[in-house]
């Protein structure tokens, strides 16, 4: 399924006192940490991710992999688009940066995915359903936040 065709989930957004650039390369790093941790690969198998470990181009590229995600699109200081599936999912998180004024940038964060099936609507309850999946979210945002200023 192309990432346009996902079902729209939610989308969660930050204003960062810094340079479009300076926001990208945080944003790199801060996804580089967070799904290089040992939980981040042991989930992945757990669920049977496409992408279960890290492999690619860094800085991220288009084709560049880190657990539960594929880079599909990467224009930098621009668009992020990853893509991942598993049991109980297809799913898309798609960063989009922008200029907001001198040393400003907005970052947003919107995800689509589907569930298919009785076990991907319980999966859904537990993770969206449950506020789990916003809180994650903006915590990867602020932490974006705080590594780029």
């Amino acid at each position: 399924m192309q990432t346009a065709e996902l079902p729209y989930v939610d989308e969660h957004a930050t204003v960062i006192d810094a340079e479009t650039d300076d926001v990208w390369r945080g944003l790199d790093a801060v996804l580089s940490r967070t799904f290089s941790r040992p939980g981040a690969a042991g989930y992945a198998r757990l669920v049977r991710c496409a992408d279960s470990t890290s492999r690619g181009p860094r800085p991220l590229a288009e084709g560049s992999t880190f657990p539960g995600f594929r880079v599909v699109t990467a224009v930098p200081g621009r668009e992020l688009v990853l893509a991942g599936r598993h049991r109980f999912s297809s799913y898309a998180l798609i960063f989009r940066l922008e200029d907001v004024g001198p040393g400003r940038s907005r970052l947003r964060a919107e995800t689509r995915a589907a569930f298919p099936g009785p076990a991907g609507g319980l999966y859904r309850r537990l993770v969206v359903g449950t506020g789990g999946h916003a809180v994650g979210v903006r915590r990867l945002l602020s932490a974006v936040r705080r590594r780029s200023e």
